[in-house]
Order: structure tokens, then sequence, then C-alpha cells
């Protein structure tokens, strides 16, 4: 159901689909033997409507905001690491400012709702809507007006973005206690039990994660489930996470290709794939994340992670290493010898 004013997102271009299968098939090598990288391939040709497909100004939007859940003592790291590390990241540190330099995307810092005013930066987008999510457990994380405003300004930057010329987006993002509200919306989005959604973070101990779940589960007891799932982003999310299905939204109508990274930008798909499910279709899964429920979040949106190597960052860095195999499939439909090109005759391939 489409419930975000001018919002359309078409469905892939299978009327290519056998075009395209046939020209990865024609490659020198066996049928299927390069797995995986022949399905981004495919995928990445299929959002384009090309069996040319190509990749321009990939650019990552790092969406950043504070969560005053973290009164109530689910996280173990200082809310002020929130606005520290946007700073250290504008300037390129980081995971994410040393991997974005290594390939090839254009960083954004988006300030959706950080307890800090910035001074302008060439790498700063304002976003703020407020300083801040609420103490969900006593209070919707934001007024309805709060999260559409946030849907809405992820929507705009990602458009701008698109209108600039790039058609590749990761996203990823900054904002400790951030993965209360995402278990929360796994919770809530996919039926599962808040037991199954809740892991460490960044530390806690099985005290602490015993904690968090109390605290999400009288949260979700409070404010109950709507059969609205802007509602439910509303109750239960975060500033930064609404921000990011607002942006990701936008890139499927703008037949973007979505590289999605961990727990957290996880949970802003599924919150957008509540709302339209169709951008899945636009989306790659960048890893599997160490967090529990993120292999649970994966699994119900029938993803395939690219990578799994144990992240547990965020920010956008797996997103960013997922890239290059990204970058590798499509050379590969692109630019890998076909048979006929290197005269060789395969049986195996012909029917």
């Amino acid at each position: 159901m489409n419930t975000l004013k001018n919002l359309t997102i078409q469905d892939l271009h299978h009327e290519l689909e056998k075009d395209i299968q046939h020209k990865i098939d024609q490659k020198t090598k066996p049928i299927g033997s390069l797995g995986q990288m022949e399905r981004i391939a495919k995928q990445v040709a299929l959002i384009q409507g090309t069996t040319k497909p190509t990749l321009k100004k990939p650019v990552m939007l790092t969406v950043a905001s504070d969560h005053d859940i973290c009164n109530e003592g689910v996280s173990p790291c200082p809310t002020e690491i929130t606005w520290q590390q946007c700073l250290n990241f504008m300037n390129g540190g980081g995971g994410i400012g040393l991997f974005c330099q290594e390939y090839g995307f254009d960083l954004y810092v988006v300030d959706a709702g950080v307890n800090y005013d910035f001074p302008p930066h060439p790498h700063l987008i304002d976003a703020k809507v407020r300083k801040g999510s609420r103490n969900f457990l006593h209070e919707p994380a934001m007024t309805m007006n709060e999260c559409k405003q946030a849907l809405e300004n992820g929507r705009h930057i990602v458009k701008e973005m698109a209108q600039k010329g790039s058609n590749v987006i990761g996203f990823g993002e900054m904002g400790i206690g951030n993965t209360s509200p995402a278990s929360a919306l796994l919770s809530v989005l996919g039926g599962f039990s808040v037991e199954s959604c809740v892991g460490p973070g960044s530390g806690l101990t099985p005290h602490g994660v015993n904690h968090k779940a109390h605290v999400i589960q009288s949260a979700i007891k409070k404010h109950g489930i709507s059969p609205d799932p802007i509602e439910n982003l509303a109750r239960f999310g975060g500033l930064e996470i609404a921000t990011i299905a607002g942006g990701m939204l936008e890139a499927a109508a703008q037949r973007m290709v979505i590289i999605t990274d961990g727990f957290i930008t996880t949970s802003a798909l599924l919150a957008a794939h509540a709302i339209h499910p169709k951008v899945v279709d636009y989306t790659f899964f960048a890893h599997q994340s160490e967090e529990q429920g993120h292999k649970k979040m994966v699994d119900f949106m029938q993803g395939e992670p690219i990578l799994n190597l144990g992240f547990r960052l965020g920010e956008g860095t797996g997103a960013a290493v997922a890239y290059s195999i990204i970058k590798g499939s499509v050379a590969m439909l692109n630019r890998m010898t076909s048979f006929d090109e290197a005269e060789v005759f395969n049986t195996a391939n012909t029917q």
C-alpha cells in the first residue's frame, strides 16, 4: 500500500530477464559458476532496464540521531559519542570514512536528530527534526508528524542525489542506543519474540541484554502494535531510522541501486518494506551482521547477504565494502569475454 504522497515504485524490468540471463550464461565459464555475482549482476540489470548496466557516482548517507531510550540503561556507551563520531566521519575518519575513500563513495553525514549543534560542513546534511527521539518506554519515539517529516527528509535528500547523477546509494547510521528501536521494530513488524530480536549492541553483558529486552517488551505492551506501519515506526523507531526508510523508498522510486548495511539500516528497510514491499527489489543486503536479530530481518525479506565478515560496526561500513562485489558483478556482465568473442566452442552451454 502506498502511504507516502507521490511515491511510485515500479516493477523491475522483468521483460529483459531472459536476455540478461542469456548474456550471463554465454560468458566463458560454466553456467552458474560465479554464483551470487551472477544474481547480483542480473538484479542491477533488471533495476536499470538494460543488458549493459552502469554504476554512477555512488553516495553513502550515514544518518545520525540520538535516542532518549538510553535513559533506561539500554546501552553501555555515553550518548556524546554520537556527535563526536559524526564530526569524525565528516572529516574522513572512522571505518566509514576510510572505506568510502577506498571504494569510491561520496560520504555525507545526515543529522536527523543529534543532540548537538553542528557547525556547517561540506559533508554534513542538516535534516534535524528534533534533538533525539523520545524515550519510547514512556511515550512514542516520534509524533506522527515528526516521523512523516523524517521520512520526507530522507526522500528529499535521495532525490537530490539522483538529480546530481548518482544511481547507487548506500545507507549507514550513527546513534548510541539505536539497536533498541531496531530490535523493537523487528519484533513488531516481523512478529518475532522480543528476546529473539535483542542482542548486545555495542557491548552489553548478558544481564544488560535481558534488561534491554524487558524495556522493549514493556514499551510494546504500553503502546501496542498498529496496523499502520508508519505509526509503528513513530512509536518504536528513531529519527535516523525513519529518515533512512524514506530515503530507501525514494531511491527505489528513482530506480537506484540501494545497498543496506547491518542491523539498524536493515530495520529501516524493514519499515520501508512494511510501507511498500517493492523497495526490496532494488536493495542489496551488504552483509550478515553479528547482531542476532539481523539474520531474522534478512530472512524475513528473503534477502541474500553478500558478505559474512563478522561485522557489527554499522556506519555503512558493510555497504561500502560490499560495493566492490557489486562493481565486480556488473563488470562481469559488461566486460567478461563470451564464448563467441573468445572463439571457444562450449558444448555444455548449448542446448
